[in-house]
Formats: C-alpha cells, structure tokens, sequence
C-alpha cells in the first residue's frame, strides 16, 4: 500500500502514540490530530501538526521512527493502522470517527502543566483527552 504524506503523518501518530490501545483510542489520536489540524492555534496540515516542536513525545525520543523496523507484531499493527488512517482521509470512517473536540491528551503517568486551562474530556485506555 502506497500511502499519502499525510495519511503517513497521521498513520505514524497513531501508531507511536497508541499502538498498544483498543482501536478507539488510536481513533481518539487520530481525532486530536485532525483537530488540530482545523484549529488556529496550530500549523494546518497533518505533517505539520504531528511534526510540530515538542508536541508527541515520539517526535523527539530519539529512537528511529520506522515500524517496518520493528517487530512482527508491531509491523502488524502498522498494517493495520495504515490502513485506518487511509479510510480516515479519504472520509470512508467518518462515522467512526469521535466527535469530542479533544485536543489534547497526555498519558496517566504523566502530569502536565496545561491540563489546568483544559477541560477534561474523559480517559481511554492509558490517556486522559482534553478540549480548549
């Protein structure tokens, strides 16, 4: 499967942020991501807004962003995300979408300082969402 950049982007921020969660919450990823998209306080493209400075931790982990160097369960999953994330652009998914205005999320060990300009959403999985 040949993917777009974009479908990349988002495939890649579902992947490294929520691999390991039930499918609503690689969903819920994909949400955030999308809605930031849609925002005036971020950049206006997936790649953009995945890529901004600081904003998904795996970004910035130093450790190689390639699940085709992975493990076998792990390139699974990429499969797998991959191709959500195709349905998710080309609006195949719609419904199955979220529609929480999240935009923001954080994992529940750790404990940000912007949660307190936020409201709270709810938690899936091992994420707590938020909304401006």
């Amino acid at each position: 499967m040949i993917l777009t950049a974009a479908a990349t982007c988002l495939a890649l921020n579902m992947f490294f942020e929520a691999r390991n969660e039930p499918q609503f919450g690689q969903l819920m990823v994909a949400e955030v991501t999308l809605n930031r998209v849609n925002s005036n306080r971020f950049p206006d493209t997936i790649c953009e807004v995945v890529w901004q400075k600081k904003q998904f931790s795996w970004t910035h982990d130093g450790i190689h962003d390639d699940p085709t160097r992975m493990s076998y369960l792990d390139q699974q999953a990429w499969e797998q995300i991959s191709q959500a994330a195709v349905l998710i652009l080309s609006g195949s998914s719609e419904r199955v979408i979220p529609k929480t205005g999240a935009t923001h999320y954080h994992a529940e060990y750790v404990k940000p300082y912007w949660v307190r300009d936020m409201e709270y959403l709810g938690k899936l999985g091992t994420h707590l969402f938020y909304k401006q």
